[in-house]
């Protein structure tokens, strides 16, 4: 084990090596990193980041709700659809632990082909198009994913249904990001996905302890947890609530960023990449588009 742990380093350098392979040969160096660091302390404070941050919560609370509930979903539908899977393997269906470590392990392989493909396509056909199909997917394979009988037959479910679940999933990290104030686009996916999780942790907890106070007949005819109803009728309950979700809610996709500056950055923010905001107006309940309008109007009389 020794000698693989170390290859590490090797395969660390190939990583290297194909990153420099894409985006080498610039005539400037790494140390550009060092001036941007210098350029980034200019005109910034923490003071004027929660500024900004309380005037984007003013003009953007709804927002803000309806992303954190987005992600409450999506946080419910991926630990509810696969955290007791194994479990549910091993107890109901009467695999042995090499047996359910196997159809777990290509479980997970259909994850990550499903959110890297799915992901990509969403590009093309739309980020809440994109959701909306592979939660219903995922909800139409949900017989398919508990009713079998062997670990063949689970391996090839699993694989289908994290398929669709993660390539839900694999739509998010763009679509968030493209949702969020241009100011904030770091820090706003992260925070309202960290507390969608924090309000779904107890998710896996739940779909236990139901199961574990209800007995069905297991595949061999002996009691087992109902762990196979109860993530069914779950799963089913979060993806319909995902479709419901994200079919009412924004989409803005190919959103840029180019022009947007960090939040605290400066006097004026950009809450929009087509519009140009002063703070002040924000915080004196003005979006600014009469202002822009105006200078619009003179630019074409001109």
């Amino acid at each position: 084990m020794s000698g693989v742990l170390q290859q590490g380093y090797s395969m660390g350098y190939v990583f290297a090596a194909c990153a420099n392979l894409g985006v080498g040969g610039s005539t400037e160096s790494w140390k550009t990193f060092l001036e941007a660091k210098k350029e980034g302390k200019h005109g910034t404070s923490p003071g004027a980041f929660w500024r900004d941050t309380k005037a984007m919560l003013r003009k953007e609370w709804g927002l803000v709700v309806y992303c954190v509930f987005l992600m409450t979903w999506f946080n419910y539908y991926a630990h509810t659809s696969q955290d007791s899977y194994t479990t549910f393997m091993l107890t109901q269906k009467g695999l042995n632990n090499a047996g359910a470590s196997r159809a777990s392990i290509l479980m997970k392989v259909g994850a990550c082909v499903g959110g890297t493909i799915i992901g990509y396509m969403s590009q093309f056909i739309g980020r809440r198009r994109t959701i909306v199909i592979s939660a219903l997917m995922s909800a139409v394979l949900i017989p398919a994913w508990i009713l079998p009988e062997g670990e063949h037959h689970l391996s090839a479910s699993g694989f289908f249904m994290q398929f669709f679940v993660q390539g839900a999933w694999g739509v998010i990290p763009i679509h968030l990001n493209e949702l969020s104030p241009p100011a904030f686009r770091s820090s706003f996916p992260g925070v309202t996905y960290q507390v969608g999780n924090m309000i779904s942790s107890p998710s896996a907890q739940i779909v236990n302890a139901i199961a574990e106070a209800i007995n069905i007949r297991g595949s061999k005819g002996t009691p087992a947890p109902a762990y196979g109803p109860t993530m069914g009728v779950a799963t089913a309950i979060i993806a319909m609530g995902i479709v419901v979700t994200t079919m009412f809610g924004p989409e803005k996709r190919g959103r840029k960023f180019e022009q947007a500056r960090a939040a605290g950055g400066g006097e004026r923010a950009f809450v929009d990449t087509n519009s140009t905001v002063d703070i002040k107006d924000i915080e004196a309940g003005n979006n600014g588009l009469e202002k822009e309008m105006g200078v619009e109007m003179k630019a074409g009389k001109s």
